[in-house]
């Protein structure tokens, strides 16, 4: 028996592009094509914000060629702090220049 069988929540999950059946469809997305690290060169920074606090920034990696969240994720963990992802920047709480930085060059990204 299913969660919903009988009410209107009760249908099978579609494609979006065709209209097929999930099972059947064969339109799946394609992976998009990520520029290797070697390739990239990531820009490190310090920034003072509101009431003195520090923020490590990377510049200089772009969204559309990278997978930003799982790299800001990575280096949230390694730094033991809190940050977000802010248009193409990654912005990691604290002063983390030297962790962030070799993190980056571990991963194979180039650093200035």
């Amino acid at each position: 028996m299913r969660l919903f069988e009988g009410t209107p929540f009760d249908r099978p999950l579609r494609c979006e592009q065709c209209g097929e059946l999930d099972a059947q469809c064969s339109c799946r997305p394609a992976e998009k094509e990520l520029t290797p690290p070697e390739k990239q060169t990531a820009i490190l920074s310090t920034e003072k914000r509101k009431k003195g606090k520090l923020v490590t920034v990377v510049r200089g990696l772009a969204s559309s060629e990278n997978d930003l969240s799982a790299l800001l994720l990575r280096l949230k963990t390694v730094c033991g702090a809190g940050g977000t992802l802010k248009e193409d920047c990654i912005e990691i709480q604290g002063s983390h220049l030297d962790r962030v930085g070799e993190t980056l060059k571990k991963t194979g990204y180039r650093i200035s």
